[in-house]
């Protein structure tokens, strides 16, 4: 996509058969390393089939195609069935160490979850908040060594971040963005413009439509907003995440 006006969206190569048709019901952010010796790269991330939690990562091979000998889902856990939301952030300021993983997930119930996830492979220090149970979908809007912040709609039609301190006990700080009209959207995906801004791609299941917004810094009420419009294409997948190159390499969300 391209944050012209109006918005414009350009044909990307399919990757298919990774997963079983029709079983992923959420996904993570998904990352791809392009400089693996021996291969044309890989993307990993998490993902929910029916209510089973795997890490996924799947390889290249050097003409671009994907290596069918290397697809690897990994178990993490049972108990998602009634997710709705789920998503990892990371914190690297690169050359340096990772500083930080964390794994978020919302429940249908309106409980907000967080892990600290130190090892990629061992999600500990469980924290969580409740009273989230009008958010429809959310997406992540910033990853800082302090914070990370979400944008979440409600089925009302309200606008909210969700600002959610690296300290426990974990106290999310809720702000409103607007007040109306944005229930429309069963999915949202971030992805970062300039040092301060944000394109936020609105997808309308419903319509299989998507709409595209450019949006300031985020400052509750006072935050900026301008809508580019309706993107010439259809968005008719079940399930749609943010997809970045490998976490480090400047690409690290600074919304709000």
């Amino acid at each position: 996509m391209t944050a012209t006006s109006p918005p414009t969206v350009q044909q990307t190569t399919d990757s298919t058969d990774i997963y079983p048709d029709g079983q992923v019901r959420l996904s993570g952010t998904m990352a791809n390393d392009p400089d693996i010796p021996g291969s044309g790269g890989r993307i990993w991330g998490n993902v929910v089939l029916g209510s089973t939690m795997y890490g996924s990562n799947y390889y290249f091979l050097e003409n671009g195609e994907v290596d069918r000998s290397r697809v690897f889902l990994t178990r993490v856990g049972s108990g998602w069935g009634d997710a709705t939301f789920f998503d990892t952030t990371r914190y690297w300021n690169y050359p340096q160490p990772l500083q930080v993983t964390a794994q978020y997930s919302l429940r249908s119930n309106g409980t907000l979850t967080r892990w600290d996830d130190r090892s990629g492979s061992e999600w500990g220090n469980k924290q969580t908040a409740t009273g989230f149970a009008a958010v429809k979908t959310m997406a992540l809007i910033s990853q800082t060594a302090t914070y990370d912040t979400f944008l979440a709609n409600t089925r009302g039609g309200a606008l909210y971040t969700i600002r959610i301190p690296r300290t426990s006990p974990m106290k999310p700080i809720v702000k409103l963005v607007r007040s109306s009209t944005w229930q429309g959207f069963e999915s949202m995906v971030i992805a970062k413009c300039g040092i301060y801004g944000t394109l936020l791609l609105g997808i309308d299941k419903d319509t299989d439509s998507g709409y595209l917004y450019a949006v300031g810094h985020a400052n509750g009420t006072a935050t900026v907003i301008k809508g580019l419009g309706k993107l010439p294409a259809t968005f008719a997948d079940a399930v749609y995440f943010r997809h970045t190159i490998r976490p480090g390499d400047n690409q690290m969300l600074f919304g709000e």
